[in-house]
């Protein structure tokens, strides 16, 4: 059998991430302004405790379990905490989930190689991203930013299924919506963890694209330095299919 769809991670795989994740006190400025502008009063170090608080208790017991809660609730827990009662789909949280997205979104440019592999690959295989992420929304937002969005046939991030890599779950969504059996798949990713371990208790190939050091405890299929590898590598796999 030959490969039929090849599955991504977003960041630091399609999607760079610059200076050492130096976007969140950033983003967190962004949205405490937007606070401030709705009548949240609380100064921005105070709010950030508040944050940090709530999303660390948030993840206690998401880790557990693998999931991965919308990043609105991060924002209703830390006004809560603050005495502000505000519901997690009220347009003054999502306007502040959104405010910190567009400060992420600044520190986030595509990789240089990432447009013409995806062209080259859309003309012969399914595409799908797997995503871990708490904002859904900004990584449709990066697509299009990068007219990337037209060449998916599936985009699964984990805030929208409460389901995070390395979860076989969250892999067999996406599979699933893409009508294609795991051992007809290859999942490309830059951690060894999530990325390259998620994949392979899913059943499907992996390829694991060296961004950094990392302690491998499950080996990859294969490994590329860069994503202009890519095509050649996934070939290989069609000659020892067929």
């Amino acid at each position: 059998m030959v490969i039929q769809a090849v599955l991504f991670d977003m960041f630091d795989t399609l999607m760079i991430i610059e200076k050492n994740h130096e976007f969140y006190s950033y983003s967190l400025k962004k949205m405490h302004k937007v606070l401030l502008d709705n009548g949240v009063n609380a100064e921005f170090v105070v709010f950030r405790e508040a944050y940090i608080k709530a999303r660390d208790e948030l993840y206690v017991e998401a880790d557990l379990r693998l999931e991965e809660p919308h990043f609105n609730l991060r924002i209703t827990n830390a006004l809560k905490n603050l005495g502000y009662h505000v519901d997690a789909s009220s347009d003054v949280i999502t306007s502040a989930t959104s405010a910190f997205c567009e400060g992420f979104m600044d520190y986030v440019r595509i990789d240089a190689n990432a447009k013409n592999t995806l062209a080259k690959l859309h003309e012969k295989y399914k595409l799908g991203i797997v995503s871990n992420f708490a904002i859904p929304e900004c990584v449709d937002k990066l697509l299009k930013k990068y007219s990337l969005d037209k060449l998916f046939d599936v985009i699964i991030v984990s805030a929208t299924v409460n389901k995070r890599k390395p979860s076989p779950e969250i892999f067999e969504k996406a599979l699933v919506k893409l009508d294609v059996t795991a051992e007809n798949a290859v999942f490309v990713g830059d951690t060894v963890d999530a990325d390259i371990e998620g994949a392979k208790n899913a059943g499907m190939k992996s390829i694991y694209i060296e961004r950094r050091l990392q302690k491998e405890i499950v080996c990859p299929d294969q490994t590329i330095k860069n994503l202009g590898e890519l095509l050649a590598a996934i070939e290989k796999f069609d000659v020892v299919c067929q």
